[in-house]
């Protein structure tokens, strides 16, 4: 029970912090009065970073075998580059700014998934029920920050991310260091190798396009509400709505695997978010389908996030798990993210393509569903 809480709590932090910056790191910088093209210029950049990061620390980690350590320095350097906000005003010290904490704060989910999957034993279920602390923990931010901002305005963005950087910090020295796992000296031969097998490059592909895909809504959905006229208080309500909804999937998550394979899973999860951007783009200003489109938020991220860990925890051996996450995350979430960034900030055009933007998305999610139509439906490391 001590390490499921001490667990939780870390997720709680680290996805409460997320909650912070994926709606509202686009408000703080349109208040700084950059336009969106620029906005979506610091996305990318900072998102790109996250292409080579997590490889970089799972190397470390798995060389110095102190994964832990690696956990609490990214924890602690994320909170000192976030602070330097306080002090910057320019577009390129933000930038760097940013993109330090980006950098930093990678280090910390590869090897937090890696240490919760290696305490559990890999159960699926079990991992479930700790990483819904972490939607928790975004729900809660969610709802908080945009009444915040609208009370002490844009600014107070850097004190609420400081805050739970400090939070954060913390609940990661409460941890504890796992047993170490004993690697092969050709491990990395092997984990190259698997690289280039077709379950994982279709697997890698889908997931840059379904990340691609999120550019608009991570980049500026809380500017395409407020272009709605929606109140500010809404953006929380309906980014929460989505979350809970992902909440409900990571408790039931072990019964689904029961029914589904992954190769379903993920392909699911695809098409759905397709039909997710289509209506949010369309018909953003019904508030009943937005609030439809947010629920489908269940298979956009939880399905998809929890049939991704297990294709890896299945694809990848045991002594290959920690640099599998970081190239799982360095590439479709970096790469993914990144591209998704640049292109959402080219076509929104303040606003103007915004319909535009989510078509586009709408089709690259759709594309990549159509992709895992090729994936093996077996595809365990032991039979490669």
């Amino acid at each position: 029970m001590q390490l499921f809480t001490r667990l939780s709590s870390s997720y709680f932090f680290y996805f409460a912090l997320l909650g912070l910056v994926t709606p509202f790191l686009s408000v703080f910088l349109d208040g700084k009065g950059f336009n969106s093209l620029e906005v979506g210029e610091i996305l990318a950049i900072i998102t790109a970073t996250k292409i080579i990061a997590p490889s970089l620390w799972a190397m470390l980690a798995d060389k110095s075998g102190r994964q832990l350590a690696i956990i609490q320095l990214g924890a602690l350097l994320a909170l000192l580059s976030f602070v330097l906000l306080y002090w910057l005003d320019a577009f390129w010290p933000i930038t760097l700014s940013l993109a330090l904490f980006s950098l930093f704060w990678t280090a910390i989910l590869p090897q937090l998934e890696v240490l919760t999957l290696s305490s559990v034993r890999r159960s699926g279920k079990i991992y479930a029920r700790i990483r819904l602390w972490g939607s928790i923990g975004f729900i809660a931010l969610a709802i908080i920050t945009g009444e915040v901002m609208s009370i002490f305005t844009y600014q107070s963005f850097i004190t609420v991310g400081s805050l739970l950087l400090i939070c954060l910090l913390i609940s990661t020295l409460r941890l504890k260091q796992p047993v170490k796992t004993l690697t092969t000296h050709n491990s990395e031969t092997t984990i190259f190798i698997r690289l280039f097998k077709l379950p994982f490059i279709i697997f890698f592909i889908s997931g840059i396009l379904l990340q691609i895909s999120f550019g608009p809504f991570y980049s500026f959905f809380a500017l395409y509400l407020r272009d709605l006229e929606y109140p500010d208080y809404a953006v929380g309500l309906l980014i929460s709505i989505g979350v809970v909804a992902e909440v409900i999937v990571f408790i039931f998550a072990g019964k689904i695997f029961t029914y589904f394979s992954v190769k379903w899973l993920l392909l699911l999860s695809l098409f759905i978010t397709a039909i997710r951007w289509y209506f949010t783009g369309n018909y953003g200003d019904v508030l009943w389908l937005l609030i439809l489109t947010q629920l489908l938020h269940a298979a956009s991220f939880a399905i998809y996030h929890s049939a991704s860990m297990q294709f890896l925890s299945e694809y990848f051996n045991r002594s290959e798990q920690g640099r599998g996450q970081a190239v799982y995350l360095g590439g479709v979430y970096g790469l993914g993210g990144a591209i998704g960034a640049y292109i959402a900030g080219h076509l929104w055009l303040d606003g103007a393509g915004a319909t535009y933007a989510f078509n586009i998305a709408a089709f690259a999610s759709l594309i990549g569903a159509m992709l895992l139509l090729f994936l093996p439906t077996s595809f365990q490391a032991k039979t490669l």
